[in-house]
């Protein structure tokens, strides 16, 4: 492992707290210490008040930054000697801990300091660094774990059996580490969990971290136990991608929610998945306790999500009576899966939650099998896997202000998307909580970077590109909910004595042809939605109302217009509703070019601004009207229509 210190990057932080921000952020780039939240820094440092009175401080980090990412205003602090103190208390629950913690923090709007900072404050140095190095817990979570641990560091680090972390944690560690430490103490090594630097400046505690890493690292090396891969995977998967959206609507009954199902089929998934033992190893639990919030205490091995769940069940019923207090069972949905066939699937309710999922398992695998080579992996007994799962504190990190979007966990596939109205529908559906997957011509259309959303270069008029879109889509989100037809063109004005062949044939290729073969593949999908699928097409005033020199877009409009009235009737049946929008006089469109706008106006004796302008409200309709009703139709408020034509118009004088 090697120091990412950069003297020129360093230099952009001032002062103590700033270089705190700047060697935590170190920790987080590196995934094989801490990943997504996990892992805690702080600082201790003496300021004044405003009496001027020198008053001692913990900086730490607060819940729900993330290391990679934190800033200065991340950091909490608190009352550094009281807090200390608490560690000396006979006892002290949670909620009295967290009181305790809120009434002495000294910055208002700070975030809640971590569940860890009482164990930070009883520690006497000034940088204190704790990660959950995968090269650490490979070793400390192989046989004779803690004498493996001893050996590498000798003196350098004091040991400490795992204790759950909080309070009892802090108090162990206030009676024990000051026995234990040595003048060559750089570090504590909490077995099963992870490990601590400490040092008087931010770099020496960082460079320190690196060191003790890397030690385990060397160690693991010499035992022929760190390049370790799962083998070769051998043939491909064989899903298919019905078959994941039937098991994701397993999961999601399971879960009482819709979930999505992030595929990985890497030669590393795909190899473990299919390693003679992985149907044991991957039951012995997450290579860190910390890891059960978000991945349950196993993966599910195979397909079987009953089997799963009366595992699960009977896992809550084993150890509920043992706790503290009464607990309430989780759904019992898995959050993973592993099958020799198919590979691996992260499960959640947002594509940032199956994504953090699956980087965890990266992880675990390397630990399993490092474990594995140095003489079998064995994780914690499942009593303290779930108390850690059923901690009221670690429960409340998954918790976001605010209520659930209404589509979470839910996937719509837009296409004509990275333009105008299609563009306004991908927007519409993220803001409601949707994972978007984005069908455009335009090479645009791939690039928002973010976890919910897929972008995808796909011409609509090659059946085969379709079909390997549809399969990306379930292998990124693991099926459809709602399907928006958008992409269309508007062929140049002609009356019919003009109409050529070749443009009547492009707008029926495209707005009809392209239509059909979109829903015809993706009906399989639809019909396995967890709260049934839902269609929008995009359509056009011009349905109900032709205008003079748009017989070729009028005519395809209108065929695509029937065959979602059929559809409505035929899927209905598969709890699938379809409807339909004509909208009107939306200018902010790829379809209306100047020369296209021109061309409509002088067919009405108009003006451009006039035409523009040309319905009852005398209002102009936006790309954004259109989408918001697009994504309205899908939601609740239109549960029970289907085979609706509504207009988006401003009110158009000859459908009145």
């Amino acid at each position: 492992m090697k120091s990412l210190w950069n003297d020129g990057e360093a230099s952009q932080f001032s002062g103590p707290l700033g270089l705190r921000v700047y060697t935590s952020r170190l920790l987080g780039r590196d995934r094989s210490l801490v990943l997504h939240g996990g892992g805690n820094t702080s600082v201790k440092l003496r300021e004044p008040n405003l009496f001027g009175e020198a008053e001692d401080l913990l900086y730490v980090k607060g819940s729900g930054w993330d290391l990679e990412t934190i800033e200065a205003a991340g950091f909490t602090p608190v009352a550094l000697d009281y807090v200390r103190r608490l560690a000396a208390l006979p006892a002290l629950s949670d909620p009295q801990m967290i009181g305790e913690l809120a009434t002495h923090t000294m910055r208002a709007g700070a975030p809640a300091p971590s569940v860890e900072t009482i164990l930070h404050a009883i520690l006497p140095h000034t940088y204190v660094d704790h990660t959950h190095a995968d090269a650490v817990l490979s070793v400390s979570n192989a046989p004779q774990g803690e004498a493996r641990i001893r050996e590498i560091y000798g003196d350098r680090v004091v040991v400490i059996p795992y204790v759950m972390a909080g309070f009892d944690l802090a108090a162990y560690c206030a009676r024990e580490y000051p026995r234990a430490v040595g003048r060559n103490t750089i570090g504590m090594v909490l077995l099963s969990h992870g490990v601590f630097s400490f040092g008087t400046d931010a770099r020496e505690a960082y460079e320190r971290m690196i060191e003790l890493v890397s030690m385990s690292e060397r160690y693991l090396e010499s035992r022929k136990a760190w390049g370790v891969v799962p083998g070769s995977p051998g043939a491909q998967p064989g899903w298919q991608p019905a078959e994941v959206a039937a098991l994701r609507k397993e999961i999601s009954r399971e879960a009482q929610a819709p979930m999505l199902m992030r595929m990985n089929a890497s030669d590393k998934f795909l190899g473990f998945a299919r390693h003679p033992q992985a149907g044991e190893l991957s039951q012995r639990g997450p290579a860190t306790p910390d890891h059960v919030i978000r991945t349950k205490p196993w993966p599910m091995f195979g397909r079987d999500t009953a089997a799963f769940t009366a595992q699960y069940r009977a896992y809550f019923e084993r150890l509920a009576p043992k706790a503290k207090e009464a607990k309430t069972m989780l759904d019992s949905a898995p959050r993973m899966m592993l099958d020799p066939d198919w590979g691996f699937a992260a499960i959640g309710r947002t594509a940032k939650d199956t994504a953090v999922a699956e980087e965890l398992y990266d992880h675990t695998i390397d630990v399993i099998l490092r474990a594995e080579a140095l003489g079998g992996w064995r994780a914690l007994d499942e009593q303290h896997l779930f108390d850690i799962e059923y901690w009221v504190l670690e429960q409340a990190k998954l918790k976001k202000p605010g209520a659930v979007p209404p589509f979470a966990g839910e996937v719509v596939l837009v296409t004509g998307a990275a333009s105008g109205i299609g563009k306004a529908c991908v927007e519409a559906f993220l803001r409601r909580g949707a994972a978007v997957v984005a069908l455009d011509r335009n090479p645009d259309v791939t690039k928002p970077q973010r976890a919910d959303y897929l972008g995808i270069v796909c011409d609509l008029t090659d059946r085969a590109a379709i079909a390997q879109a549809a399969r990306a889509a379930v292998a990124q989100f693991g099926g459809l909910d709602m399907l928006v037809l958008n992409a269309g063109i508007f062929p140049a004005s002609s009356p019919i004595a003009k109409l050529e062949d070749d443009a009547l044939r492009a707008a029926l290729t495209v707005n009809v042809e392209a239509g059909l073969a979109m829903m015809r593949t993706l009906h399989p999908l639809l019909r396995l939605a967890p709260r049934g699928g839902r269609v929008v097409v995009i359509g056009s005033k011009n349905v109900p109302a032709p205008g003079p020199g748009a017989g070729a877009y009028s005519a395809s409009k209108a065929a695509m217009n029937q065959l979602a009235r059929v559809a409505a009737l035929e899927w209905a049946a598969d709890g699938i509703r379809v409807n339909t929008i004509h909208p009107n006089a939306v200018y902010d469109t790829a379809l209306w070019t100047d020369e296209v706008l021109a061309s409509r106006a002088r067919a009405y004796n108009l003006t451009v601004e006039q035409y523009k302008r040309n319905n009852l409200l005398k209002t102009d309709v936006t790309s954004r009207d259109v989408a918001e009703m697009a994504a309205e139709m899908c939601g609740a408020l239109f549960a029970k229509t289907t085979a609706a034509q509504v207009p988006v118009d401003g009110g158009t004088e000859k459908l009145v």
